[in-house]
This record gives structure tokens, sequence and C-alpha cells, in this order.
């Protein structure tokens, strides 16, 4: 475990540039409309929201592809291809992580974020890659209208990093992020027989050995005028997959077929989504699924994502068994993911341009 670096004492002029956290803004005794700089244009082409239909979003029973007969293995494996091909995104179910653990890490993320804003300025980091990161919206420094959500972001593993604050939190943590570690391992070795592949192909290609899993914890308070404001924006995450869960709380909205689905998480399960750099592995084959978070008035939302990719210096292609048939050609130039990464920080986090950037186009 590595060491928490000491909190050094602000000068007078990172004081006047301390972040205000959105946690305050919404505490603002008599708030009733949102401050200019957290208000967005509605746009002219806004896309229809539908109710997650029952039994549309895959449900994926991890437990048959531990312990399941081999022609359940099997017939999940295919079901799982299916819902990475057509979706993008699943429901995880039977998937082993205790019911107590998922709801002691929502309710560490809560104790984090209820510290004082001096507290968590300790955490607050200055460059992309440091370990721990608090603050809000998404980059401060560039955007013109910021997001309702504070964030914490951590770098959990090859090397484990975690704040000191509040007790107990970084021990709870460990495991979680241990165990969210392994269940993304296994649904690869899956996903790597669903493409074709042999099973460990994605874990021994890309080293998920020394593979970077990020903790991402995401507050949104609640909202005087949640039409105006926006949590986060449409985006699709970075790395291979991303595994979420919440408390309880809906605002997480997946793109599919040209509408926005709100999606109704089951209990005691983790929704899963596809992320960049599967598709680049895939050579599109699976895409990263595009998602959003919505506020509301009344409560606080909590969310907490686990992203699983590859080493930063490791250089993603797409998957010469999947292009050297004869039949595909490559749809991605290769990048590594350290340099995806500083793409995405310098660009806009809307949409998925960064994927547009390495695609091949095809004359």
């Amino acid at each position: 475990m590595a060491a928490i670096p000491q909190p050094s004492q602000p000068s007078p002029t990172q004081i006047s540039k301390m972040t205000t956290y959105i946690k305050k803004v919404a505490e603002s005794p008599g708030l009733t409309s949102i401050p200019s700089s957290y208000a967005f244009t509605p746009s002219p082409n806004v896309q229809a929201v539908s109710e997650d239909p029952e039994d549309s979003i895959p449900i994926i029973d991890f437990s048959l592809l531990t312990s399941g007969t081999p022609d359940q293995r099997s017939q999940l494996i295919q079901e799982l291809g299916q819902a990475c091909k057509y979706w993008g995104f699943f429901k995880l179910i039977n998937h082993g992580v205790p019911e107590s653990l998922m709801e002691a890490m929502i309710e560490g993320i809560r104790g984090f974020f209820n510290l004082t804003d001096e507290e968590k300025r300790e955490f607050e980091g200055k460059n992309l890659f440091d370990p721990i990161s608090c603050g809000t919206s998404v980059n401060t420094s560039m955007e013109k209208v910021f997001y309702w959500r504070d964030y914490l972001k951590v770098f959990v593993h090859p090397e484990f990093h975690f704040p000191n604050k509040p007790a107990g939190f970084s021990e709870l943590s460990l495991e979680y992020c241990e165990r969210t570690r392994g269940l993304a391992r296994e649904l690869l070795k899956a996903i790597s027989e669903s493409l074709g592949l042999e099973p460990f192909y994605i874990e021994k290609v890309m080293n998920l050995d020394k593979g970077l899993q990020m903790l991402y914890a995401n507050f949104y308070p609640p909202c005087p005028q949640p039409e105006l404001a926006m949590g986060l924006p449409p985006h699709s995450d970075h790395g291979f997959l991303s595994l979420v869960t919440h408390n309880g709380i809906g605002g997480f909205q997946l793109q599919h077929n040209g509408m926005w689905v709100n999606v109704n998480a089951i209990p005691n399960s983790f929704l899963v989504n596809i992320a960049d750099q599967l598709e680049i592995l895939s050579n599109g084959k699976y895409k990263s699924i595009l998602h959003r978070a919505v506020v509301n008035k009344k409560v606080t939302r909590i969310s907490l994502v686990m992203t699983n990719g590859p080493p930063l210096n490791k250089i993603v292609n797409p998957a010469l068994e999947l292009v050297n048939n004869g039949i595909d050609q490559p749809a991605y130039h290769g990048i590594t993911y350290k340099e995806y990464l500083q793409c995405r920080q310098s660009n806009s986090l809307d949409g998925k341009g960064n994927l547009d950037h390495i695609r091949i186009k095809i004359v």
C-alpha cells in the first residue's frame, strides 16, 4: 500500500483559487435557482427518454460463469457477447461481492464528501496522473459551464493509493477494489471467448496483472433546477470495463437506439459497460456505450465507478486475430493508454471524440 502524501499548507494565491464544491453551493441557504455558471442552454435536438423496460437490458448471472455447467457457461458467454454487441451494457447479478461491502462503500463515500472543505482540499490533485484527486465538475480549468458534481478519483492498482479520511475508508476500499478487479478479469476472459479468442487473450496480451484500476466516487446533491443542470455529459468510459453501483437513486441514463434509457438497477447488482479500450481491441465489434448522469431536486445521488484498463504504457491495438482474417481491416490506430488519457483530458468529455481521433477512415 502506498504511503499517503502529507498535505501542505496553501499559499495566499492558492487560497484565492480554491475549489468551490457543488455540495457547498447546493447547501446555500435559500437557494432556489442555480448559479449561471452551472446552467446549460437546452439543446434544440433533445433526444427522447424512455424508462428501462422490463427484461430489456441484458442481465448476466456471474455465478454461471464460475460455477455453472459447461453448457450453462457456454450459453452465458453467447448471451454476454450479444449484450456487448447490441447494448454495450449489462446488469451483473450473483457476483459474489457482499451487499454489506457495497453498502459500506457508499456510506464511506458519503462520509468523505461530508468532510470539511479544508479536509477535502488536502486531496486535491494538480495533475492528471496524481494518484489521488478530489474536485468538482470534470475539468474546471477548461469548462465554461460546470457540472453539478463533486468527485474523488483514485489510482488503486497496480499500486493502491487512498485518502486517509474518513477513518476506515481506505481499508474498506482495498477489499472492494480487489473484489471488483477480480470480477472484471473474469468477465474479460468470457468476453475474450465471445470474440472467438482464447480465454486469457486480453489478460495476457494486455498484461492485466499490472493493469490500471481507478476508483471514481461521484456526489450529485439536490439541484433546484435540474432541467438546466447536468451531472455528467454524454460520454464513454476510457478503460476496458467499468463496474458501477450507486445509492439507489436514479439518474444513470444510457443511449440505445437513438434514445436515452433510464436505468433502474437491480438491488445488489453492478451496472457494467463496455469502455473505449475494449472497442479498440475488439476492432469495433463491441462498442463503448454513451451514458450520462442527470440530477434531481430532492435527494443526493452517489455513484461508485470502478474502471479497469491496461497498464499506462501499453499500446492498445485491434486484436490481430480479429483483423488478419482477410476480411476485416483495422478500424483504429494503436495508442498507449497513457496517451489516450492525456488526449481525453485535453478535450471535452462530451461524446466519443477521443475514439474519433484514432479511428481509421476508410476511403
